[in-house]
């Protein structure tokens, strides 16, 4: 369905046979064209034959009383809605050009992210751009750099994304793994941990394909014996719930946690075992198309959001 800013444009932009050939195409008719149009029958008939006459080829077969498209019509038709499609993107450009600020920004983010940190750039980011839409799916880290790669997704938030020549990594930012537990568990008080002092207790481990569970699992296998895991889940709010709960430790970096740990009722504590000194946030993009307005100007803030924002975490 084409907007109506788009299509009133369209009257004046393109030529009267285009736009009578493509009401007929969709009415079926030249009767009920001229209806949709306001326009005599014999002025959308004289378009629609100037226009098969200038380009050699009949464009409708009669079958009983309606028009049906031949081969030609059905080629021309193609032509003119992907014209019409990408007139409706440019129109929507331009009117964010000129302060109207229109458009479509289409996210995929991992839970943690999306927990505090991606609320607060969607909020802020909608106060200056109050007509833009959002629409954001969260996913795991691999699912959230397919989307982006697979133009599924604008922008997405992810951790350690694979190395491939369909995304381009517009901005990453290192973050520890730290243990997450309730303050009356007997590490709480602990001022340094690494994975194996953890592993003495039952553990709430990210789930396999996680990016978390990744870099756990390089420690893990340097460790002898088997560890107490407790559970596993793709949850990484389902794992802080369990820690609050139980004497369970869970694992994850501050993002996703920062009210728990405001409120007292977790505590956090960085890992010192190397490969969970930087887990990877980043933004990721596609590098096979340029960004539209819209979602450009969503990956701006977001970033500026990001500088500002994750310094303080590093702070803490």
């Amino acid at each position: 369905m084409r907007s109506g800013r788009a299509q009133d444009l369209s009257r004046n932009l393109y030529t009267p046979a285009m736009r009578y050939f493509l009401a007929v195409a969709e009415a079926g008719s030249i009767r009920a064209a001229s209806r949709e149009l306001n326009v005599a029958s014999s002025a959308v008939n004289r378009q629609v034959l100037w226009l098969e006459e200038a380009l050699g080829l009949q464009l409708f077969d009669r079958v009983g009383r309606r028009l049906q498209l031949s081969q030609a019509g059905e080629l021309l038709l193609a032509h003119i809605r992907r014209t019409y499609s990408d007139f409706e993107g440019t129109v929507a450009e331009l009117d964010a050009l000129k302060g109207l600020r229109r458009g479509t920004v289409s996210i995929a983010s991992v839970e943690s992210v999306a927990e505090k940190l991606l609320p607060a750039i969607i909020s802020s980011f909608r106060k200056s751009y109050p007509g833009i839409h959002v629409n954001v799916s969260v996913s795991s880290s691999r699912e959230a750099a397919r989307k982006v790669g697979a133009a599924e997704a604008d922008v997405g938030f992810t951790f350690d994304p694979p190395e491939t020549s369909a995304l381009t990594i517009a901005f990453q930012h290192d973050l520890v793994i730290g243990a997450l537990m309730s303050p009356d568990h007997p590490l709480a008080g602990e001022k340094a941990l690494s994975l194996q002092d953890c592993l003495k207790f039952p553990v709430a481990l990210p789930a396999e394909g996680l990016s978390l569970r990744t870099r756990i699992d390089v420690v893990r296998a340097r460790i002898p014996g088997a560890s107490r895991t407790y559970v596993e889940a793709n949850s990484l709010r389902l794992m802080r719930a369990l820690a609050r709960e139980e004497d369970v430790i869970g694992f994850q970096t501050r993002i996703g946690c920062e009210d728990d740990l405001a409120a007292g009722a977790l505590v956090f504590k960085p890992l010192s075992d190397a490969p969970l000194q930087a887990d990877r946030l980043c933004v990721v993009t596609s590098s096979l198309r340029a960004l539209a307005l819209a979602p450009g100007m969503f990956f701006d803030h977001a970033v500026y959001a990001l500088k500002d924002h994750l310094p303080l975490l590093d702070a803490k």
